[in-house]
């Protein structure tokens, strides 16, 4: 449904018509929509058919058409798939679904990547259509009284660094690294990590010549300020080794459930930012990580002495963490602080991935009147 409540059927997919459900969120450019795609090759495509022998039974008509689509999915065995479907207005100011598309099919071909199913135009919108995934980090850290344990952390960290050097190998560098921008998979794909929304997504070299982009300073923030880099905050242009220092971030927002910058007030915008900035800047990396151990400074402070043009050294970074997580004699079992929480072992079943959780019945767990959907994706701001 669109912002009115309106279902958008999307015909332009040559396999697939695709139909908006419930709205899910925003990304950094568009609004995201939990959607059905349902096969060409049913009935259901017509849309002459989907409004014929429509009977009124005193519900509304938008019930009416989704029982009708509903029956006939049954009556040709066509179940509909769940999708993510972006939709951006044709006439935004900066259209940016285009070159998300572009570079999600570019980034094809690892497993933390979403699979892209269609882009184009239908109407008044741009069109992205993915598969759909589980909930953000920011949403099972919001779930598990935001604090995450140790060992959750130290595990989502190498997927994250994984994931992270994925993009940087095919020349971009992200940009937005943040909790809502790591989702979680669902089905047979619920202990992995994706990682979306390339909106504000930069290519940091040429693929042909590996020639670096040049230093400026005087650039705009860019990303989210909670987590944006120092040097991000100080107008300088960011490269890869700004990702890794927001990554660090995430780490120890995870840890200490919230970072010293967060809730200051100010008038404008700007000032906000420069509130942050002084703060983030004027916080030592020893006091931001105390009570943790040691591995979380040593990661931050070699993020932040990184030079402008300097390839970060990932498998030092992702071993930090490693070793420590040997060293206090956890299993890598995919047992995230979320898994013991109401949920019922895929192993259990006896199938899908060690240690795969899925939704009970119903498919939303709730915990303290915080909800979480693990059929739908979040993909916030």
């Amino acid at each position: 449904m669109d912002q009115k409540g309106k279902i958008i059927i999307i015909r332009g997919d040559p396999l697939y018509t695709y139909r908006t459900l419930e709205k899910l969120g925003k990304g950094s450019f568009g609004v995201v929509y939990e959607g059905e795609a349902i096969p060409k090759n049913s009935v259901i495509q017509d849309n002459e058919i989907i409004h014929k022998n429509v009977q009124n039974d005193g519900t509304s008509f938008l019930s009416r058409i989704n029982k009708r689509i509903n029956t006939i999915s049954e009556e040709h065995h066509t179940l509909p798939q769940k999708v993510a479907i972006k939709l951006e207005p044709v006439r935004t100011q900066h259209p940016q679904l285009l070159f998300e598309s572009k570079l999600y099919k570019y980034l094809q071909g690892h497993c933390g990547i979403p699979n892209i199913r269609w882009y184009g135009t239908e109407r008044d919108h741009n069109v992205l259509v993915m598969d759909l995934l589980g909930p953000s980090l920011e949403d099972l850290f919001n779930f598990c009284k935001r604090r995450f344990s140790l060992k959750t952390v130290l595990m989502l960290a190498d997927q994250m660094i994984r994931l992270i050097q994925y993009v940087h190998s095919k020349s971009f560098i992200h940009r937005d690294i943040k909790p809502d921008n790591f989702l979680m998979g669902i089905g047979k794909h619920c202990n992995r990590l994706f990682l979306i929304d390339f909106g504000l997504a930069k290519k940091y070299r040429s693929s042909r010549s590996n020639v670096h982009i040049k230093y400026r300073e005087k650039k705009s923030l860019t990303g989210t300020a909670r987590y944006a880099s120092v040097n991000a905050h100080l107008g300088i242009e960011q490269s890869r080794r700004d990702d890794m220092e927001s990554l660090g971030y995430v780490l120890v927002y995870f840890n200490r459930g919230s970072l010293p910058w967060q809730g200051l007030k100010a008038a404008t915008k700007k000032q906000k930012y420069e509130k942050i900035s002084e703060k983030k800047m004027t916080t030592t990396v020893e006091t931001l990580c105390k009570g943790f151990p040691a591995e979380f400074v040593m990661y931050l402070n070699y993020c932040r002495y990184l030079r402008f043009e300097e390839t970060p050294d990932y498998w030092y970074l992702r071993q930090l963490f490693n070793v420590l997580f040997r060293k206090l004699n956890y299993q890598y079992d995919s047992s995230f602080d979320w898994s013991n929480l109401g949920l019922k072992s895929e192993r259990d079943k006896g199938g899908g991935e060690s240690g795969c959780i899925e939704p009970p019945e119903g498919k939303h767990l709730s915990k303290e009147g915080f909800t979480i959907n693990f059929n739908a994706t979040y993909l916030s701001s």
